[in-house]
């Protein structure tokens, strides 16, 4: 117990170092990660780290769906429908129908419902992944919303696809037309299981007494009720997490206080790191585990075949991208669309960005040891090897490429979106013009007669003149620009000098902690908001 403990710990440790490690480098930290454990793995005496199949699902599965669901959004999903739809449930099922016909013909002894099995695995790309490959690039947010939106379903419909070849293994048989029907009644009460949990909590977080400490501990409860609920059924748990995780998200502004917002925004991102950094970093350390247990294949023909798999999947997508950039141009004639024309660019960019990741490695773990009994699960060994193949090929070379492809191709945003600051600084704009024309109209005796309310009103107009200048500043000239970077300067200054005087009062008697933690966090806030503005 203790020798576990200390192993997670340690493990968790190593992941933070390797994160700073990759930032300074300037890596995509799950390509540095991988790559980091591969490495460790080969350092003698280090102990194996092996993980339960059955408990890879349910520790790491539904938190990471929930987070994703959580963090998109709903706006854009809806826009980019037809897409993502296309991507996640298409370009799945003709993943796996290639992988299975191409794997099933080449390597001897194995099965199409073993082949399927494998393209369940391999098919869905890893949002995480390409988010963070694609940070800080001047990448157009349609391909981000596309990407993001298509790894939140694609985990769903990979699943069930794996979900029916396992099947298939296990019982040696496979009708088409109740896998079709079973698809979309596993689709469908998955997500209806999905949304009444999430009505439930809902319930809970609007008409019960909660505090903000209950409330982020719910958010946390609420994934695994969700996914057990619909598992305990032979539902999706994937669609029942997703589903009730859009649902809250888009219903967060009306159950949920400030403070409950805040915590659980922070509790979220640290577990999504956590469960992240982890999954990636067990990438590389099983692989060496793998290869010793391939048994009948050589490491030269395993390694043959899932180059070859590689092969395959990256084409597909690529195939498929630009295949729906033809279709979209065709049927743009007789329905509207969001854009007419992609072009090659956009649909280079999103095939090219296909790194597959965490929900492959779960489902590759997942794989039962034994069909029955002491029957040893037919190639299981062969498939862990091909998916840690295609995560390790996938994540380092198109992971290492992309920013090249992208300034290579001279990506251009179609939608032409503002910077980030300067739309924060319209809605802020907008929000404090409303505050000071309800000043105006329901508290003028108030403004004139009180002191507080005065001063309020002037903060207010400060707040606009801030926000008018960070827009104005846009197209202002080298002298103008030179000004406000020195009142940034000296404002970040003022904001340290606070600090550093906040800091005497942590050792004086008669002031408590909490109320020192939350001016520390409104000086934070203000800092943020400064930075921020001064960041392209």
């Amino acid at each position: 117990m203790h020798y576990s403990l200390l192993l997670c710990l340690g493990l968790v440790l190593v992941v933070s170092l390797l994160v700073m490690l990759a930032q300074r480098l300037r890596i995509s930290y799950p390509i540095f990660l991988v790559i980091g454990g591969l490495a460790i793995s080969f350092i003698p005496g280090l102990p194996r780290v092996e993980i339960d199949p059955e408990l890879i699902f349910l520790i790491f599965l539904p938190p990471l769906l929930y987070e994703a669901a959580w963090f998109t959004s709903w706006k854009d999903f809806w826009k980019w429908r037809r897409v993502v739809i296309t991507l996640a449930f298409g370009l799945v099922i003709l993943t796996s129908s290639m992988v299975a016909w191409v794997s099933s013909a080449m390597i001897p002894g194995f099965t199409l419902s073993l082949g399927f099995l494998l393209g369940g695995i391999i098919s869905p790309p890893d949002a995480v992944a390409a988010s963070s490959v694609l940070k800080g690039m001047d990448v157009p947010k349609r391909v981000t919303s596309v990407l993001e939106g298509e790894s939140l379903v694609n985990d769903a419909s990979s699943l069930i696809v794996f979900r029916f070849a396992l099947v298939a293994v296990l019982t040696g048989s496979f009708v088409w037309q109740q896998a079709a029907v079973s698809f979309v009644l596993v689709t469908v009460m998955g997500i209806i299981i999905g949304l009444g949990i999430a009505f439930i909590m809902y319930a809970i977080h609007r008409w019960l007494p909660t505090t903000p400490s209950i409330d982020t501990a719910l958010t946390f409860v609420a994934p695994y009720l969700m996914y057990l609920a619909a598992e305990s059924m032979h539902f999706s748990g994937v669609m029942a997490v997703v589903s009730g995780g859009l649902f809250l998200s888009y219903k967060s502004h009306e159950i949920f206080s400030h403070a409950t917002r805040l915590q659980a925004v922070s509790m979220w991102a640290t577990v999504g790191f956590i469960l992240n950094g982890l999954v990636f970093m067990l990438i590389g350390l099983e692989l060496p585990v793998i290869i010793n247990n391939l048994g009948n294949y050589s490491k030269t023909e395993a390694l043959m075949y899932a180059l070859v798999i590689t092969f395959v999947i990256i084409i597909a997508r690529i195939g498929c991208a630009f295949g729906m950039s033809l279709f979209t141009r065709f049927i743009s004639r007789f329905i509207r669309t969001n854009d007419s024309n992609p072009g090659w660019k956009l649909p280079l960019i999103v095939g090219w960005a296909g790194m597959r990741g965490v929900v492959s490695l779960a489902s590759a773990l997942s794989i039962p040891i034994y069909l029955s009994g002491d029957k040893v699960f037919p190639q299981r060994n062969l498939i862990l090897f091909i998916t840690f193949i295609v995560i390790l090929v996938t994540l380092v070379i198109q992971g290492l490429t992309l920013p090249w492809l992208i300034k290579l191709v001279k990506l251009e945003d179609p939608d032409h979106w503002k910077p980030e600051h300067e739309q924060e600084a319209e809605i802020q704009l907008h929000l404090l013009s409303e505050s000071l024309q309800a000043l105006e109209k329901r508290y003028d005796h108030e403004t004139r007669n009180n002191d507080l309310v005065r001063k309020l009103k002037e903060n207010i107009e400060n707040e606009v003149r801030f926000n008018t200048n960070l827009l104005e500043s846009e197209d202002c000239d080298v002298a103008e620009k030179k000004l406000i970077e020195e009142h940034n300067r000296v404002f970040l200054d003022l904001l340290d000098v606070q600090r550093h005087a906040l800091h005497v009062f942590r050792t004086k008697d008669g002031y408590a902690d909490e109320l020192i933690r939350k001016v520390e966090s409104q000086i934070d806030f203000a800092e943020a908001r400064v930075r921020g503005a001064g960041e392209e």
